[in-house]
């Protein structure tokens, strides 16, 4: 009997029953692509901050504990521990590997250019690198520091016969070097002629540098396979308590939490995974980037939480609404199933069987207008359609039919307080 009545019941007051469903589509759709969005946000956000530039620098163990023994005066033996380049490959044998956005080695030293001492900065550009199972992988300072700007071409990788180098801004300005310039490299001995394919904007010292791709500076310093630094730009969470107590002493923490902590992508965690990956390396989070990125996403997070709040407490107030006048408008039907012996909560039960109908219907066509707007927040804002997680179904059917039953139970009480005789002759 009841389900026939709920059955007659949606061949009539087909408008406030489509007015009830749309609210709830509105406010489903909202929350499903909310939803969508903040699952995949970090990754999408942590790609974007990595214009921030590199957010972990790998050094010799050596030249980063000097500087802070000699208490910033000149470093004597700086410049004198080098990192293998052949190791490099280890960066992305790492648990983490596939945070790995990209990593650029470096090499430094002066070189006279005629009678100029010039600084000179080798580095990968986008440089081949042989990495199991990663067929064609390329690396270098165009992944790391997408913040270069370049006027003109970059280097060619690997380098020619006649290697190709950046002059960066300020020291162009001073020298007057443009681009297609031939300039006269020599070191201790050695020569070698370089032709410059861009003038390098970058913000950073290299404004005043030479860079060239690494294998030339490594020729001319007679340093070959050595690299001073690598920068390694890598897809990381927030930090949080558990991160802190990492960071402050890894060696305080029983063997569950640093498992947690050890498979969780903390900045810290990549790091120690990097220094136990190359050896004689010390491994140091670039914290001015890494909290940057934790704090926009967690704000971005927070704004999406109230965002979804608002539009679960406005689609409540819409099914209220909607279920008081409709109760209302069906007194006598509540009256006579009253004087035909239907107890309260029978009656109850029909009006929350119709508002989760049509929470269920709302939500289901709710997800999918979430899953469009998903995927057009995520062209708009990052240029590539966002994952959509279809744990998000569920979670949305759940929330839309608690909308309908929460905006329902606050007129419902009024059933309670009809009196069959009051509401059959119009009172």
């Amino acid at each position: 009997m009841l389900w026939r009545m709920l059955r007659q019941s949606w061949g009539h007051h087909l408008r406030r029953k489509g007015l009830a469903v749309l609210t709830v589509f509105l406010a489903s759709s909202l929350i499903s692509a909310l939803l969508a969005v903040s699952i995949d946000i970090g990754d999408k956000m942590s790609r974007e901050l990595k214009s921030y530039g590199a957010n972990i620098l790998i050094e010799p163990a050596g030249q980063a504990v000097l500087p802070a023994v000699f208490s910033g005066q000149s470093n004597p033996l700086s410049g004198q521990d080098f990192l293998d380049e052949a190791e490099l490959p280890n960066i992305k044998d790492i648990f983490w590997r596939n945070n790995i956005v990209g990593f650029a080695p470096m090499l430094g030293g002066e070189v006279q250019v005629g009678d100029r001492d010039v600084g000179v900065l080798g580095t990968f550009f986008s440089q081949p690198v042989e990495i199991p199972d990663e067929e064609g992988y390329q690396t270098g300072q165009r992944t790391v520091s997408p913040f270069w700007q370049v006027t003109g071409d970059w280097p060619q990788e690997p380098a020619g016969a006649l290697p190709q180098t950046l002059v960066g801004q300020a020291l162009a300005r001073r020298t007057g070097w443009q681009v297609g310039d031939t300039l006269p490299l020599r070191v201790e001995g050695n020569t070698r002629e370089v032709i410059v394919s861009g003038i390098l904007s970058s913000g950073g010292e290299e404004d005043n540098q030479l860079v060239m791709p690494l294998a030339v500076v490594q020729s001319l310093l007679n340093l070959p396979g050595k690299v001073q630094a690598i920068r390694v730009s890598a897809l990381t969470v927030p930090e949080n308590a558990l991160s802190r107590r990492a960071r402050e002493n890894l060696d305080a923490l029983n063997a569950e939490d640093y498992d947690l902590w050890y498979c969780t992508a903390y900045v810290s965690s990549i790091a120690h995974q990097l220094e136990e990956a190359i050896s004689g390396a010390e491994v140091r989070p670039v914290w001015q980037v890494a909290a940057s990125e934790g704090v926009v996403i967690d704000k971005i997070q927070l704004l999406m939480a109230v965002v979804t709040l608002a539009a679960l407490a406005a689609a409540a107030m819409g099914i209220a609404s909607l279920m008081t006048s409709t109760i209302m408008e069906r007194a006598r039907e509540i009256g006579l199933m009253k004087a035909l012996g239907a107890h309260p909560w029978q009656i109850l039960l029909l009006f929350y069987l119709e508002a989760a109908t049509s929470g269920l219907l709302g939500g289901a066509v709710g997800c999918l207008a979430g899953w469009g707007l998903a995927q057009v927040i995520g062209l708009m804002l990052f240029g590539s359609p966002l994952n959509f997680a279809w744990i998000v179904v569920p979670c949305v059917l759940v929330i839309a039919v608690l909308i309908a039953l929460i905006g329902t139970w606050f007129p419902a009480r009024r059933i309670a307080r009809l009196y069959p005789v009051e509401v059959l002759y119009g009172r």
